[in-house]
């Protein structure tokens, strides 16, 4: 093997090793929202006859508190059964916490941006995710003048209909960008338990928790981060550390 074969072969190996596609989940990672959701879902719940402070809504909102970072439609369908009833649901969860955004109740996770920032003037690949259907992500988006933020956005509808904690939004991400050779290139950040299956399940190189969200850093381990950070701040660095 001559020299200029050596040289091109380490530079291919070197280029394999880089983190190259960043998929970020939004609320509760790079979105703070100051506990909407719930708001979202006692609103969706009283329009279909949920007593507010009744045992079942009790029952249901610790339903939606367990499974945050689900796709939402799918949590209905669990907890009201018939696909009409979770479509109702799911229309007024959507409609209530698309309100609650356009009244300014939501802002970025302190660095946030300039997370996403560094990330993409790295030269890597940068892709936010939701468990919200199209139309309140791009709210949330519009909020947040975010609209040019990240390369690419992807809600369930996007990956075929299945949301976390299946593995298909960061699999559709890599599919769609191109951005990476490899599953194991990939870094997922989220904030919840479904976050952390869907980055393992995706086979991603980095599956790292926040803990500016739904779940606390046991819950985060025990679902398989790989790491657990204070916020998505501290993401760059590690993804620094870990190509070193």
């Amino acid at each position: 093997m001559n020299d200029d074969s050596k040289r091109t072969d380490d530079s291919k190996r070197t280029d394999d090793s880089k983190l190259n596609l960043i998929v970020l989940d939004m609320a509760g990672t790079t979105v703070a929202d100051g506990g909407l959701v719930e708001q979202a879902f006692s609103a969706a719940a009283a329009r279909l006859g949920v007593e507010p402070g009744s045992a079942d809504h009790a029952q249901k909102l610790d339903y939606v508190r367990a499974t945050m970072g689900e796709s939402k439609i799918s949590v209905f369908r669990h907890l009201f059964g018939a696909e009409p009833l979770a479509q109702q649901a799911n229309t007024a969860f959507e409609e209530a916490y698309g309100t609650l955004v356009d009244s300014g109740l939501i802002a970025p996770v302190p660095g946030a941006r300039e997370t996403v920032e560094r990330l993409r003037g790295e030269g890597r690949t940068v892709v936010l995710s939701t468990g919200f259907a199209r139309t309140t992500q791009d709210a949330i988006l519009r909020a947040l003048g975010w609209q040019d933020l990240a390369d690419l956005t992807l809600c369930p509808a996007d990956a075929g209909g299945r949301g976390r904690p299946y593995p298909d939004m960061v699999l559709t991400a890599l599919l769609r960008t191109g951005a990476v050779d490899g599953v194991q290139q990939t870094v997922v950040a989220g904030d919840t338990a479904y976050d952390m299956l869907s980055g393992v399940r995706a086979g991603a190189g980095i599956v790292a928790g926040v803990l500016t969200g739904a779940h606390d850093r046991d819950r985060l381990s025990g679902h398989g981060a790989t790491h657990v950070l204070g916020s998505v701040a501290e993401l760059p660095d590690l993804i620094a550390r870990a190509e070193a």
